[in-house]
């Protein structure tokens, strides 16, 4: 599957999305609207993350 899947389907991807990382908030996943960009950005913000290691998890988000 590729992001722009994702981007297009972000409302089924974003329950997904935050059963993966419970720290993001609905508004905050709103607010991403399936931008990978912004979502690398929570990730790194909310858990501290590197950003290689925020692409890292959502490739394998991707996958899964």
């Amino acid at each position: 599957m590729n992001w722009d899947q994702i981007e297009g389907n972000w409302k089924e991807w974003k329950g997904k999305a935050q059963a993966k990382w419970g720290e993001l908030t609905d508004d905050e996943l709103d607010q991403a609207a399936g931008k990978r960009e912004e979502l690398e950005g929570l990730l790194q913000q909310k858990y501290g993350k590197t950003k290689e290691e925020a692409k890292d998890e959502i490739d394998s988000f991707m996958a899964s």
